[in-house]
């Protein structure tokens, strides 16, 4: 019996595409998928707490409930939304091939307010404290819901611009001739890559799922991951991270920064080691950033923000 292999996603237009993208790959190896739209699950109520299952991500919430009561099989995510500890009996299955890093300004046709005052909108920590970092004398606003309403938003308001992951823009084709690219920034860790996730004992799944992982990705998001993960032991902080595999040299090139959510400190770090020292580039790179000044940071980001 061949299995059908049940993709849940959630319904904005993104994440649609993204399980799309999954289920063809997949049909296109001979597997038989459905894909099944999942609402949000607040009031489904799970026979243990929501932290002891491990659950912590609010963009991935809603899909770790359906696959733990196995409604769905896997589930595909923006790999920068899926907290660097996923859900006890689920699964890295797949990361599939990256597309494009960037950050990008959505503006309205007018750049001059770079060089004067103007109004930012972000909900992202890392990009506004690298905003500030830059145009100090700036505005910065918080901006919240999926790409196209954050769009839509930018539209309606009267900000000079907002800021917008390229990749996501790009794959629903949302992208507008009024951006340029914020090649200063560094990108969120994983960045413009996909995760498919799988649950662990499901091994038909795993198995099939596993060909679509591509490998030098898989490392460079492994890298930037672990870096967050050493230096957020679970709290949010405008961190930042990319990893590049130099084919030539067979070196990995990484930049971390951690800034403070004003954007006036910042710690980086910048490297290029043999590829062979991939496994604990991540972690240390940031226990260099915590002796550098980081620690310190990272305990005043973490009180500011229990305010």
């Amino acid at each position: 019996m061949t299995k059908i292999i049940r993709i849940g996603t959630r319904d904005s237009e993104l994440a649609l595409w993204q399980a799309h993208t999954v289920a063809k790959k997949l049909n296109d190896l001979g597997y038989k998928t459905e894909i099944v739209a999942v609402k949000s699950q607040g009031d489904i109520i799970l026979d243990k707490p929501l932290y002891e299952l491990g659950i912590t991500g609010i963009f991935t919430k809603t899909l770790d409930i359906a696959m733990i009561n196995g409604q769905v099989d896997i589930a595909v995510h923006s790999m920068k939304d899926v907290p660097t500890a996923l859900p006890i009996g689920i699964v890295q299955a797949a990361v599939l091939e990256r597309a494009n890093t960037l950050d990008i300004l959505v503006h309205k046709g007018n750049l001059d307010f770079l060089n004067g005052t103007g109004t930012i909108a972000t909900g992202s920590l890392r990009r506004q404290a690298q905003w500030w970092n830059k145009y100090p004398n700036h505005t910065v606003v918080d901006l919240r819901g999926n790409v196209n309403t954050r769009m839509q938003k930018l539209q309606e308001s009267d900000w000079s611009g907002a800021v917008f992951a390229a990749a996501g823009l790009e794959r629903i084709n949302l992208k507008p001739t009024d951006f340029i690219n914020l090649d200063w920034m560094i990108p969120a860790p994983a960045q413009g890559a996909m995760l498919v996730v799988a649950m662990a004992n499901d091994d038909f799944t795993k198995e099939a799922v596993s060909q679509l992982n591509h490998i030098e990705t898989e490392i460079c998001t492994h890298i930037e991951r672990q870096f967050l993960k050493t230096l957020e032991g679970g709290c949010t902080a405008p961190i930042g991270a990319l990893a590049k595999y130099n084919e030539k040299d067979d070196t990995i090139e990484f930049r971390g920064v951690l800034f403070s959510i004003d954007g006036k400190e910042k710690i980086e770090v910048d490297k290029i080691v043999p590829i062979e020292q991939w496994k604990k580039l991540g972690f240390e790179s940031a226990k260099e950033i915590l002796e550098n000044g980081g620690a310190v940071l990272m305990k005043t980001i973490k009180e500011t923000l229990k305010k």
